[in-house]
């Protein structure tokens, strides 16, 4: 099976659908499915937060995203799967999803450590921006999508 075949890649305005992207990297050869589900949450720094709001360049989210899917399937010793990842754009009220990683795997250790690097390494490298909405009506401003990232270049698939 092909790399590109095993990667499923979606930029939507779209709530997620988290049985659909689960059946499509369900693989009858992986012992564990994993995955990482990003909500917008009601507060930051002490702000009540509204909602947030997305934008991107879509073809190059796509293809930053579609590299780190095939560095995950070359590393992680050929034990990935499938690969599923949808962000949403637009807006996103507080308490609904905007990205969901699905990573499906021989073990589990390998799906575990390969969602850990996707959303550490989408976050810094994907261009995603993100606008915050306060409850109080203070100004918003557009943020890269990696104000609290922890990624570290020297983490990156076995």
């Amino acid at each position: 099976m092909s790399k590109e075949s095993r990667i499923f890649i979606e930029i939507s305005e779209n709530k997620i659908d988290l049985n659909y992207w689960y059946k499509i990297v369900s693989d009858d050869s992986s012992g564990a499915t994993s995955s990482f589900l990003g909500t917008t949450r009601n507060e930051f720094k002490g702000k009540s937060v509204e909602r947030l709001e997305y934008e991107t360049y879509e073809p190059m989210a796509i293809k930053e995203i579609e590299k780190i899917c095939k560095t995950i399937l070359d590393g992680f010793e050929n034990d990935i799967k499938k690969i599923g990842v949808v962000h949403r754009i637009g807006n996103v009220p507080v308490g609904e999803s905007s990205i969901l990683i699905v990573i499906s795997s021989g073990h589990r250790k390998s799906s575990l450590e390969a969602v850990h690097y996707a959303i550490d390494t989408i976050k810094s490298t994907v261009p995603i921006w993100k606008k915050e909405f306060y409850t109080d009506g203070s100004e918003n401003q557009w943020k890269g999508n990696c104000e609290s990232c922890h990624f570290n270049n020297n983490n990156h698939p076995h």
